[in-house]
Formats: C-alpha cells, structure tokens, sequence
C-alpha cells in the first residue's frame, strides 16, 4: 500500500510541477468555485503529513455553462448535488445527476458541461500538494517533443 501510495504522489508532484510552469488559463462560461474546507494533511499517514492538503470544492455551473479542455493538479472524487453534468474524455461521454459521484485522476484531458436550464452544482474532493494555493484545473501540457 505505501508503495502504491508513494507512486501516485511521485505522479502527483510531476502534475503539479507541470501546472506552476505553465501560464496559460482554463477556459470557462457560467462556472464558479468556492473552496469549501481545505486541511493540511496530519495523522497516521506519516509520509504524507505536510506535504498534501485535501480541498473540498462547491462548483456552480449556470444553465449552457462549462469548463474547457483541462487536467487538475492533483486526483478527487467529484459528487454531483444539483442538476445534470456532462462530463467528456477523449473516449466517452457521461451523464451525472444528483447522487451521483466519479473519479477523477487529474492526468486525463476533459470537458464539464451544463446543458439544462437550471444549475448543475457539484462537490470536488481533491488532493493538493500543501502549498497548492490556486483552483485545481490546469491548462492540458503540451506533449514532450518527440513524444507523438
């Protein structure tokens, strides 16, 4: 388990590193967030004490709102509380409704959409690098040159 545990967090030190050097932003329409609770992390799980940080995030999107192409920084559970979210990867669409919660890994490119006529609100659960201090969502990185 720690093993695993230190890999996801070498893959999410590389995630977040690429977002720093970047400056370009997310696109966005009709889309806010208010940052709900964030805790430095502390307890049993020595190895991660003070380095990660779990946010918990409102998202709002207005009727036709919606997040462009984008990754996170780091992995979360997203709960939808109100509303319908269209949720688009590369390979598939899915449709989320109250109840309803996904994963997501960060490193996967991805479009959120509200296609109703009322607002669609979500509950992002994330884990951050602790000095992480901006939104999650970061631009999709450039491929390596070379890498295609």
């Amino acid at each position: 388990m720690r093993l695993n545990a230190a890999v996801a967090l070498s893959v999410l030190g590389v995630t977040a590193s690429v977002a720093i050097d970047k400056v370009a932003t997310v696109q966005k329409q009709g889309q806010s967030a208010t940052v709900k609770l964030e805790h430095v992390l502390s307890g049993h799980l020595t190895e991660l004490n003070g380095r990660y940080k779990l946010r918990v995030t409102e998202v709002t999107y207005d009727p036709d709102g919606y997040i462009g192409e984008h990754h996170h920084a780091g992995p979360g559970i997203r709960c939808v509380t109100v509303g319908e979210l269209v949720y688009v990867q590369p390979d598939q669409t899915s449709i989320y409704h109250p109840g309803d919660c996904f994963y997501e890994s960060g490193d996967l490119s991805h479009t959120a959409h509200n296609r109703t006529k009322g607002k669609t609100i979500l509950l992002n659960f994330e884990l951050l690098p602790a000095s992480w201090k901006a939104g999650s969502a970061i631009p999709v990185p450039s491929p390596l040159p070379g890498s295609n």
